[in-house]
């Protein structure tokens, strides 16, 4: 069980459904949160300062697809949908927004649990860990705190699984990295996720990397996985 009080942001118009969930979790000693106005949930995620946010797509006003774009313009949390819609565009296109996983309904309440606490515990693994939090790499400069990447040409922001992702794929840079290990790594056990999630997280980064210009140092191995080439400087 997670130790300290997380706050979460349930953004579900489910009354019923958004008691049950939001009982549950408290009960996993989460601090739960919902929405009083649904065409003002950017404006009330801004005064919770939810550490996850739970979103679902179907919702009055404006969909779930509008208010996770606003929330990751201006925010890296994690955001996790959790829907009835089983359309694997869905799921793609909550994750080309930037959310970090994708829960269909009706779910067991046990991977939902699991799913907040491995992204959780990615989170506060930037903050515990002993590992300096910044890194050169290819002539840039990459901040795991701040989830930044920057060289001369300008600064990026990732999430916080793109920025996973990459210090993977550094921290074993010139070595290929097997997808089965990136999502071990990136969601403690890969049979919670899929491939195409995985490859849509992988090509959102490469294309921000490309952004300043760094893009194409992270290959893709055909059947073995992903590499972060280093340039003739080393770190």
């Amino acid at each position: 069980m997670v130790k300290q009080l997380f706050k979460i942001l349930l953004i579900e118009d489910d009354v019923t459904l958004f008691q049950e969930i939001k009982d549950r979790l408290t009960g996993w000693s989460y601090d739960v949160y919902g929405i009083t106005d649904f065409s003002q949930v950017f404006t009330e995620f801004t005064a919770v300062k939810p550490d996850l946010v739970i979103i679902d797509i179907q919702l009055p006003k404006f969909d779930g697809f509008h208010w996770c774009r606003m929330i990751r313009a201006h925010s890296t949390v994690p955001i996790l949908f959790l829907s009835s819609r089983d359309h694997p565009t869905d799921m793609v296109m909550s994750m080309q927004l930037g959310a970090d996983d994708f829960i269909q309904k009706p779910f067991h309440f046990d991977v939902l649990i699991v799913k907040i606490q491995a992204i959780l515990r990615r989170i506060h693994q930037y903050n515990t860990s002993e590992s300096i939090d910044l890194k050169t790499w290819c002539g840039a400069t990459v901040d795991y705190q701040k989830n930044t990447v920057t060289n001369e040409i300008g600064s990026i922001e990732l999430t916080k699984n793109e920025m996973f992702i990459l210090r993977v794929l550094i921290e074993h840079k010139n070595k290929i990295v097997s997808r089965e290990e990136l999502m071990k790594s990136l969601w403690d056990d890969e049979r919670f996720v899929s491939d195409n999630t995985l490859t849509v997280n992988v090509n959102r980064l490469r294309k921000k990397l490309d952004e300043i210009h760094i893009g194409h140092f992270i290959e893709t191995k055909v059947g073995q996985g992903y590499i972060a080439v280093e340039e003739d400087h080393s770190l």
